[in-house]
């Protein structure tokens, strides 16, 4: 752990602390996942190249585009066009929250390479373990997901 990150939550801890600020768990949930010290959605992977290279890509700042509170960082034009013309189309479900911590009523980060495309639908996992998981019932994991969303942002 770097010593800036170690810094932040530390003064995160004192102030969770001393009831200056609600402590982190009594916090809504921002609607897209971008992690404690970030803005940016699937840790500047492009969510266009799921579908139309079929892989994880990283993205670049230069290819940004702002939706939902998050900004998304795309890898080529074409692929931040189609993300502007159809953001729901290509985004993370559940807000790119772990499709397995949403399905058991919780919400999670997510790696950029434990993905999958179902029915369309971009899903991330928290990890290729939990992805795993995840696998042994996709149909089941989404249907609690999708009745557990967005209420597991509360």
């Amino acid at each position: 752990m770097s010593k800036l990150r170690r810094y932040f939550l530390s003064i995160a801890a004192i102030f969770a602390l001393s009831g200056s600020l609600p402590a982190i768990s009594d916090a809504a949930e921002n609607p897209v996942y971008t992690g404690l010290f970030s803005a940016v959605a699937i840790n500047g992977y492009d969510p266009v190249a799921y579908f139309a290279q079929g892989k994880p890509v990283k993205g670049t700042e230069k290819l940004s585009y702002e939706w939902m509170g998050a900004e998304w960082y795309f890898s080529t034009e074409d692929n931040l066009s189609a993300f502007k013309s159809m953001p729901e189309k290509f985004a993370p479900q559940y807000g790119g929250y772990c499709a397995w911590a949403v399905a058991h009523g919780d919400t999670a980060s997510t790696d950029p390479y434990a993905w999958r495309i179902v029915g369309d639908k971009l899903y991330l996992n928290y990890s290729q373990d939990i992805q795993k998981r995840w696998e042994k019932d996709i149909p089941g994991y989404i249907q609690s997901g999708d009745h557990n969303w967005p209420k597991v942002l509360e």
